[in-house]
């Protein structure tokens, strides 16, 4: 489903290097700028935000959020296999507690997150996604986040592969099904190769970013592409296997997805807003380690390309 990007144990020893390597939606903070999105007003997202949820979803009293819990360090499973944690998990709980309402995260494979908020089964998308024009045709997005694309390699990049000339032609490389690295990034880099009379990279798609990472560290694929924070926080936890190639790039805003017509957009953004105030928001993407990736003006439909 095109309009559908973003980036994301089995056996014993395939849980630990599955958990240790999980990891993929990029950092800088073009979100930042000004926006030609609802939430560009300077009145948008103002209020107290409880009293900005629409009656039926204050009467339910529980947000649903959708979550691929594949995709670390922004949503994972902890160590017992059930509860996910990471930043997207945290900000959704605490969004939650300026709206009145309780948070309910379920694991869902990426690719179907959308579709199923539009079968009305989730009331929030919490899952690393890329805000972009094509998505905002079928839900809305609070921008709260920036990050990129990175490419992760073996250690020592045997293939001397780069995400800024044409080395990856040719090559196998591993992504999540649905992710911007999938539907954007490889087709670019197949024009560039096409261009230069080189063979295609050969995509090899995972259901999630773990089944990714898994494929590189058995040397099928010959490298990762997946969202900046994803893939720097799995080369960390890759015990020296793994390292990135090169600067993250293709910067672009990460969005809440919201069901279009649920009245929730504006109930999240002064939630969001709230949480950057009091300091919240500074607080959980420092515990995990990507406040690199903070933005400052938070926006409905803030999607740069």
């Amino acid at each position: 489903m095109a309009q559908i990007l973003r980036r994301r144990a089995a056996a014993a020893g395939a849980l630990l290097l599955g958990t240790a390597l999980l990891a993929t939606a990029c950092a800088s903070n073009p979100a930042n700028s000004t926006s030609s999105g609802a939430g560009s007003s300077a009145s948008a997202g103002s209020g107290d935000p409880k009293s900005l949820v629409p009656s039926a979803i204050k009467a339910k009293g529980t947000l649903v959020v959708a979550a691929d819990a594949s995709y670390a360090p922004n949503e994972f499973f902890d160590t017992d296999g059930k509860t996910i944690i990471g930043m997207d998990a945290d900000l959704a709980k605490a969004i939650g507690q300026e709206l009145g309402l309780s948070v309910t995260l379920q694991n869902v494979t990426f690719d179907s997150i959308i579709p199923g908020m539009a079968a009305g089964k989730y009331d929030l998308g919490m899952s690393s996604f890329t805000d972009t024009k094509s998505r905002e045709q079928t839900v809305d997005f609070v921008t709260y986040f920036s990050a990129g694309s990175s490419l992760m390699v073996k250690t020592g990049n045997p293939e001397n592969l780069s995400t800024t000339d044409t080395s990856l032609c040719g090559k196998k490389i591993a992504v999540e099904k649905g992710t911007t690295q999938e539907q954007t990034d490889i087709p670019a880099d197949n024009q560039k190769c096409s261009a230069a009379g080189k063979p295609a990279v050969t995509p090899l798609s995972f259901d999630d970013q773990n089944g990714a990472n898994l494929a590189l560290s058995s040397g099928r694929a010959d490298g990762v592409l997946a969202d900046s924070p994803v893939a720097a926080y799995a080369a960390k936890q890759s015990n020296g296997q793994f390292t990135i190639s090169g600067q993250p790039y293709g910067t672009a805003p990460y969005g809440i997805a919201i069901p279009k017509g649920n009245g929730m957009a504006q109930a999240v953004l002064a939630a969001v807003k709230a949480l950057m105030a009091n300091g919240t928001y500074t607080q959980i993407l420092t515990k995990w380690g990507i406040q690199s990736g903070a933005i400052t003006s938070p926006v409905i439909n803030g999607a740069t390309s």
